[in-house]
């Protein structure tokens, strides 16, 4: 990252001119300069970007990823197939083979964690139904 320098001359010449004019309490006019230098300072922090606009650094990126697709295996093709499974119970469980990846609890419970991979288990008090919902990657 590089950082803007300018001379402190530069910084303090505006404020220089506007802080005499300010009411004759020292104590505010010093508290309102230091506070206006103090921004003015940390505005200058401020990285700049000597590579160009997002833009030109995500064209660079493509352009790199096409000249060297060799090096990357093809694309496989999957298939995500999901279903819901309703208990009456607190635990509602997957099929074999496929992930629990959200549940929902009765009587508006928001509460419950997925044991196991594949169970959903609400952890309310009262629960009358229970629903995972289970997906597969094929």
């Amino acid at each position: 990252m590089v950082y803007k320098s300018i001379s402190s001359g530069q910084v303090l010449e505006p404020f220089l001119r506007f802080c005499p004019r300010m009411p004759a309490l020292n104590r505010m006019k010093t508290t309102t300069c230091s506070l206006l230098i103090c921004i003015s300072l940390l505005q200058l922090m401020v990285p700049v970007n000597t590579d160009g606009t997002i833009e030109i650094i995500v064209e660079k990126k493509v352009k790199e990823l096409l000249a060297n697709r060799d090096n990357y295996p093809p694309t496989v093709t999957k298939t995500l197939s999901c279903t819901s499974v309703k208990s009456m119970n607190r635990w509602a469980s997957c099929p074999a083979g496929m992930t629990a990846t959200g549940c929902a609890c009765g009587y508006a419970c928001g509460s419950w964690e997925i044991q196991n991979g594949d169970t959903c288990n609400c952890l309310c008090l009262l629960i009358d139904w229970a629903t995972a919902r289970c997906c597969q990657l094929s």
